[in-house]
């Protein structure tokens, strides 16, 4: 049958990038459902109240806060070790469309202690909305990618086996969802060594979580653990900063006490 042969536009050959170098990587997965019923509420009440990728970006950085290994990348060169980060990296996965062509760009979250979730949901939104040009990760990703393909496996060789380049080019965690397009449980694949993704809201107020690690840095129990706070951090933590998020002038609501 004849075909016809089509240029493989940059946003599609940074998927095939993407897909070769993440063949090495050893990923297992862990999925649970979550009862978010506290911060459902929180959220509800805010003005403006964030996306589901901000406040997951946010939680996981404070659950990664106080357990190092979730912030421990995985590096080859100049001899196999391991490269701990002071701080968590995240990597949103953007949908956008490109010339007509729908395509998932990485926005770069370098998440600082006083990061807020409006400021989050700032970055995540603009890397949604503006100009490619604009966005300074996918200026830096893509130019990477229009190179020729020796000169592109080169560059990522070096981004992806030098611990502190590694955290550059491919964060320490990677947050994607297609919860906005319907339910389904997504599994998806990375240079890792952290991959989170969530479904949709289900009516018993919980959300289905997985996560896919690179199993080279840890093993399931910790990944569990993390699984339990960070359903506490998001009831806890992440709900309180919601609740700041309310109209000024709404009144608070009214807890009954016992007698």
């Amino acid at each position: 049958m004849r075909g016809t042969a089509r240029k493989i536009s940059l946003p599609r050959r940074l998927v095939a990038d993407l897909m070769h170098a993440s063949r090495g990587v050893p990923f297992v997965s862990l999925r649970r459902n979550l009862d978010i019923r506290q911060l459902l509420e929180a959220r509800a009440l805010a003005m403006q109240p964030p996306g589901w990728a901000a406040i997951f970006v946010k939680a996981f950085s404070l659950v990664a806060k106080d357990q190092p290994t979730l912030r421990t990348l995985y590096a080859k060169w100049p001899w196999p070790h391991f490269y701990e980060l002071p701080r968590s990296v995240g990597m949103v996965a953007i949908a956008r469309v490109e010339d007509g062509e729908d395509c998932v760009l990485p926005q770069k979250i370098a998440l600082e202690n006083d990061h807020s979730l409006t400021e989050i949901d700032r970055l995540i939104r603009h890397a949604k909305d503006a100009p490619v040009d604009e966005v300074p990760a996918f200026r830096k990703i893509l130019r990477a990618t229009a190179l020729p393909l020796p000169l592109r496996r080169l560059v990522w060789l070096v981004g992806l086996n030098f611990g502190r380049q590694r955290a550059n080019y491919f964060g320490s965690f990677g947050v994607t969802s297609v919860a906005a397009y319907g339910a389904g449980e997504l599994h998806a694949l990375s240079p890792g060594p952290y991959i989170l993704s969530y479904g949709v809201v289900e009516p018993d107020q919980t959300i289905d979580v997985v996560i896919r690690w690179d199993h080279r840095i840890t093993d399931a129990a910790l990944i569990a653990k993390t699984l339990t706070r960070l359903e506490q951090v998001l009831n806890g933590e992440i709900a309180a900063e919601l609740r700041g998020l309310r109209p000024q002038g709404e009144p608070k609501p009214v807890r009954a006490v016992a007698t």
